[in-house]
């Protein structure tokens, strides 16, 4: 994290003395010798008065301490900070580099992705797109960052993403070499050896083994591939940080066409015209669906959006929405379980992403401190925004394994006969996992630290007196 910087003292009498003299001579501004005012007329004596007065008030103004303020906190996603205002005007503010309003934001779509997962509820991605609103925030804090060179922004970034996935492709992999994956698994040993490498950078998705044994029935066949399905969001996270330079110069020249480029993209993939299948379709596909949120979280960041006339967004997003809506609901389904699922259009996610997007970055309040209500949630939610890639990465594992320790609950007697009803809900796997994931993130979460050359932390929740927080 760097450094914070202190705010300049007020500037002195002595600083202009140590600018060059004016050119014309009758502009001049002459010092009095002590004893001159006596010798001079009364022109020279209320000179010497006023330089005197001048000298005693910046003197007096010096001597005043500063008040104490809330420290200055740079966040690490962030640029570097902004450089303080000269004093001389008016006491310079310090404030927050984190944004509450983002941190809520981006807690609540962690939340949101984990019971997706375990529930499959179709209506959830329409109240929350979290995929559309993380790829926001994402943008939004890389605009930040891109004050600096873009090369070390990209160099940052990288860092901070690709160890926790190492970490959890070395623990993956292991287990699948375990259950029986290896060269000859999917009948072409040397493409198996040069897909590892995409273990090491993500440009299109690292290799699992699709049908495994299941460690002897212990686990479904298919664990390794449910495993893995969060993988997608690292890959298109990579593809968004290395063409973030390019998409914010043509943000700047034309911000309209630039936003509305990937929507347009989306509808062109999702035509029909184009496969989806491949690595290419699957990385296009995601990259054109998200592309449009990605760009508003750096177009918010960037000053775009509030210079747009306010009732524009309040106006047109209900409308993108309706019309997403409609697109979902419009399209044929093969599977009828997925009737409504925003997950399997991607096209309609796309607009409807958009345009929850746009309502959410207008109405930010950019909270420096929580509001009164939220104050008591603000442990769990620094905590899950300093733990953000690992409960991302580690809550499909904590819920894959929940699924043996359900089946060996129907084993034991007194739950058979009396807790069915326990069993049989859909809660009691949520209940088993969040546990499991738990202890994944205490033992795999310091990674995140470590890449961001933080100090190690197994549980870094905020840790504030009871003088403290009533200071603050």
């Amino acid at each position: 994290m760097p450094a914070p910087t202190e705010p300049r003292g007020p500037v002195g009498f002595d600083a202009f003395r140590r600018l060059p003299p004016p050119q014309d001579e009758t502009m001049q501004l002459r010092v009095l010798r002590p004893g001159e005012a006596e010798r001079g007329g009364s022109e020279d004596a209320s000179v010497a008065a006023s330089v005197a007065a001048f000298e005693a008030a910046f003197a007096a103004k010096d001597a005043v301490a500063p008040a104490a303020g809330p420290e200055l906190v740079a966040d690490p996603e962030a640029g570097p900070d902004l450089e303080a205002e000269p004093a001389a005007e008016a006491p310079v503010r310090r404030k927050s580099g984190r944004d509450r309003y983002l941190d809520l934001l981006r807690a609540l779509a962690l939340v949101r992705v984990i019971l997706y997962h375990n529930f499959s509820w179709g209506w959830l991605p329409l109240a929350f797109p979290s995929m559309g609103v993380m790829f926001a925030l994402a943008g939004s804090l890389m605009v930040r960052s891109l004050s600096r060179p873009a090369l070390s922004v990209i160099r940052g970034r990288l860092r901070r993403l690709l160890p926790p996935m190492w970490l959890f492709g070395a623990v993956l992999t292991g287990f699948m070499l375990l259950d029986g994956w290896g060269p000859n698994s999917e009948g072409h040993p040397g493409w198996w050896w040069g897909h590892l490498a995409f273990w090491v950078l993500p440009l299109s998705n690292p290799p699992y083994g699709a049908d495994l044994s299941g460690f002897h029935g212990m686990l479904e066949h298919s664990w390794a591939e449910n495993v893995a399905v969060p993988l997608w969001y690292l890959r298109a996270y990579l593809w968004y940080v290395l063409l973030s330079p390019l998409m914010l110069r043509c943000l700047r020249k034309q911000p309209l066409l630039t936003v509305l480029a990937p929507l347009a993209l989306s509808w062109l993939i999702n035509s029909g015209l184009f496969s989806h299948d491949g690595r290419i379709g699957e990385a296009a596909t995601d990259f054109t669906t998200f592309g449009a949120c990605w760009l508003l979280g750096m177009a918010h960041q960037e000053g775009i959006l509030r210079r747009m006339p306010q009732y524009l967004a309040p106006s047109l997003a209900p409308l993108i929405m309706v019309a997403g809506l409609w697109w979902l609901l419009s399209r044929p389904i093969e599977d009828p379980t997925l009737i409504g699922d925003l997950e399997s259009v991607p096209f309609a996610q796309a607009i409807w992403s958009f345009g929850y997007v746009l309502l959410l970055l207008h109405l930010s309040p950019s909270w420096e401190t929580w509001p009164r209500p939220l104050e008591r949630w603000d442990g769990w939610i620094t905590l899950l925004n300093a733990r953000a890639v690992s409960v991302y990465l580690w809550h499909v594992p904590a819920l894959t394994l929940a699924v043996p320790i359900m089946d060996n609950l129907w084993n034991i007697d007194f739950l058979f006969d009396h807790g069915q009803w326990l069993l049989r809900s859909h809660w009691t796997p949520l209940l088993i996992a969040l546990p499991l994931l738990a202890g994944l993130v205490l033992c795999f979460g310091w990674m995140e630290d470590l890449a961001a050359k933080r100090s190690l932390r197994l549980f870094p929740y905020p840790r504030r007196s009871r003088g403290r927080r009533r200071a603050a």
